[in-house]
């Protein structure tokens, strides 16, 4: 164990711009998988920014979570701290932006694998999750999110620890 994480199962941490959109939504869905699965991995989210630190999920990701019978419970906005990179085995981005920030605080021994959460998707050329804070399209970022999983999902279990 490393500060309370299981570090025998891969630990995902996702991260948008504020935290308070699309990864509290990744984080919230992934969590809700995770028990349909009926496995032990550890999740979390960030931001890239500081905007929203100690905030529930924006009321639109709440709304979208709520409606589809999926706990937000104990999931507040924080941001990306280098600590992080010692914890998580994936850092997944809602963005191409958000990835190049991630990279740029990355120690440069960082064995893990960062991506985009589109990365997993076979269903979309996309490559970045529109931010709903933006466009107002929840029910685009929840469907962009949720067809993402399961190659999330197959990902993490060929290369379980």
């Amino acid at each position: 164990m490393n500060g309370g994480i299981d570090m025998t199962q891969p630990n995902v941490l996702f991260v948008c711009l504020g935290n308070i959109c699309r990864s509290t939504m990744a984080e919230a869905i992934f969590r809700n998988e995770t028990i349909i699965r009926n496995l032990n991995y550890i999740s979390d989210s960030a931001g890239t920014g500081d905007w929203h630190i100690g905030k529930e999920p924006h009321s639109g990701t709440r709304e979208k979570l709520i409606e589809n019978n999926i706990s937000y419970a104990d999931i507040y906005a924080r941001q990306i701290n280098v600590k992080d990179f010692d914890v998580y085995d994936y850092i997944i981005a809602m963005d191409s932006q958000n990835l190049k920030d991630i990279q740029a605080l990355a120690p440069s021994n960082y064995i893990g694998e960062l991506h985009t959460l589109l990365h997993f998707s076979p269903n979309t050329n996309l490559v970045d999750v529109p931010d709903p804070y933006y466009t107002g399209d929840f029910q685009e970022t929840f469907n962009l999110i949720t067809d993402a999983m399961p190659g999330l999902f197959n990902a993490l279990q060929k290369n379980s620890k």
